[in-house]
């Protein structure tokens, strides 16, 4: 049985809970409070959730229609952002907050819209909006000021998926004039820049730093493979490379720029939740934190805090046998990995990982 550590200045692994089947957590607060993403409901819909410690997961509903998904959260969890279909079942993009519960922020004269991320105070919000002429462009949207296209980079298509502490700075993917989706930064000042490629012909920016100087995501190298990037003005894109297979995709970075999350192929081709430093190059948590983890595995990073102390996304829960999200605080000295054979995750080998062993035999051979 895999351990829970409770909350301290130990590292600790939580998974958030299930309402029917599976959870996929797409956002966290700062501290590391707030969650949010979206579970499977009992009528087969997707649902957006916002889970605390003290409440759990709470359905934040939809605008009368079935879907919805729960992207982004503020840096103190307050305000939540994703989208949720109307009584058409269209997607609409939203911003949720407690007092004012799920507001519709429209579109851009067409049918349906997205919003992927949110400002550290949650006044600006970026996403993308169906047009009249029926493309989607790229947008902020500004309490003040409503809904703004950022246009594309001569295309007809763009999606901003990542936003800067204060709202300054916007990534995602637009397309050019030939069709090719590229990574996109911009800023009022210089508008939308593309970042280019590792030398394949599509890239998209999913994560951007505080201060809007780093930014992260996904390019298709000159191999056609999906490879994790990191840029910079001053480095370009970098690829992060893997964890010993073909493909990485990169999803969020910590404030200073200095922590990358995602997820990588390993040798054997699984996917694996990574971290990425410097220092440390791409680090898989299933081997990090493996006294923590036990039988279950961390499949996607999908978001970190600013402080790059917690770490949420989804993977498989052994002790419940399904795909569930997690919240990981990474904070003090990993625990040593469990003794080899120790195959219920207990902490000792004994008569009970034997029985085990022997009662599963031959499971999974010829798959």
């Amino acid at each position: 049985m895999m351990a829970t550590v409770a909350w301290s200045q130990q590292p600790s692994i939580r998974w958030l809970g299930i309402v029917f089947t599976e959870s996929w957590a797409r956002g966290v607060s700062a501290d590391g409070s707030t969650a949010v993403g979206f579970f499977m409901h009992p009528s087969g819909w997707n649902r957006a959730f916002r889970w605390t410690a003290s409440t759990g997961m709470v359905d934040l509903g939809t605008f009368g229609g079935g879907y919805s998904r729960a992207n982004a959260a503020s840096a103190n969890g307050s305000v939540v952002v994703g989208w949720a279909h109307n009584s058409s079942q269209v997607m609409r993009a939203f911003r949720w907050t407690a007092s004012g519960g799920m507001q519709n922020l429209g579109t851009l004269g067409g049918s349906s819209s997205n919003a992927w991320a949110v400002s550290a105070d949650g006044s600006v919000v970026v996403g993308w909006a169906a047009t009249s002429g029926g493309a989607t462009h790229a947008f902020v949207w500004r309490a003040t000021s409503g809904m703004q296209s950022l246009g594309t980079l001569g295309g007809n298509q763009s999606e901003a998926q990542g936003v800067s502490s204060d709202g300054s700075v916007v990534v995602g993917y637009a397309a050019d004039a030939q069709g090719r989706r590229l990574a996109f930064r911009w800023t009022a000042a210089s508008g939308m820049r593309s970042l280019g490629t590792l030398g394949g012909n599509e890239s998209a920016a999913w994560g951007v730093s505080g201060d809007g100087s780093v930014v992260v995501g996904y390019s298709i190298d000159s191999e056609g493979r999906f490879r994790a990037f990191r840029w910079t003005q001053e480095t370009g894109m970098q690829d992060l490379g893997t964890l010993g297979g073909a493909e990485s995709y990169a999803y969020g970075v910590s404030a200073d720029g200095s922590v990358v999350v995602g997820w990588a192929d390993d040798s054997l081709g699984r996917r694996r939740a990574f971290r990425w430093t410097a220092s440390g190059g791409m680090e898989d948590l299933n081997v990090t934190y493996a006294g923590l983890l036990g039988e279950s595995r961390l499949a996607v990073a999908r978001a970190i805090s600013p402080d790059g102390r917690y770490i949420v996304g989804w993977g498989f829960n052994a002790q419940r046998g399904l795909s569930e999200a997690f919240l990981l605080d990474t904070a003090g000295t990993p625990p040593p990995p469990p003794p080899v054979g120790d195959v219920n995750g207990d902490g000792c080998v004994d008569d009970a990982d034997l029985l085990l062993l022997l009662f599963n035999f031959g499971t999974g051979c010829g798959r």
